[in-house]
């Protein structure tokens, strides 16, 4: 049998490169994944004039509800790609994934008046996504 030059060992499995996410980082893309769903579909159903919202009187960040689709949309959007660049685990998508975690929060917390129990519920998921996002970073 003849040795293999310097170490080099064959790959039987067909993956070159391909490199696993550990559990940490397989749990932070899953919850960013989640995250960009939830905000996708709510900015789905902004722009869709849908009657589940709340139409608060007198707030400071009131927008049309339109314009909260369009931001929701585009935030779940990058939230999704950002997920996939943590499960392939792209050296650039956890500091992407903490800031634009960060960014999903304080849109969902401006956007608790018009539908409370949904915008505190991705904010908890925010919250967990830039705690584990932290912890890969160590």
């Amino acid at each position: 049998m003849a040795a293999m030059p310097s170490g080099a060992r064959q790959d039987a499995g067909g993956s070159r490169g391909a490199v696993q996410p550990t559990k940490p980082a397989l749990f932070a893309g899953v919850a960013l994944f989640i995250s960009g769903v939830l905000s996708f579909l709510l900015g789905v159903a902004g722009i869709a004039q849908d009657r589940l919202f709340i139409r608060p009187g007198h707030y400071e960040y009131r927008f049309d509800l339109t314009a909260w689709g369009w931001i929701h949309l585009i935030i779940g959007v990058v939230l999704l790609i950002v997920a996939v660049g943590v499960l392939m685990m792209k050296g650039w998508a956890r500091g992407a994934g903490i800031g634009l975690a960060a960014i999903s929060l304080v849109t969902q917390f401006m956007f608790i008046p018009y539908y409370p129990a949904w915008a505190i519920t991705v904010m908890v998921l925010d919250l967990v996504i830039i705690w584990s996002l932290a912890r890969l970073l160590d």
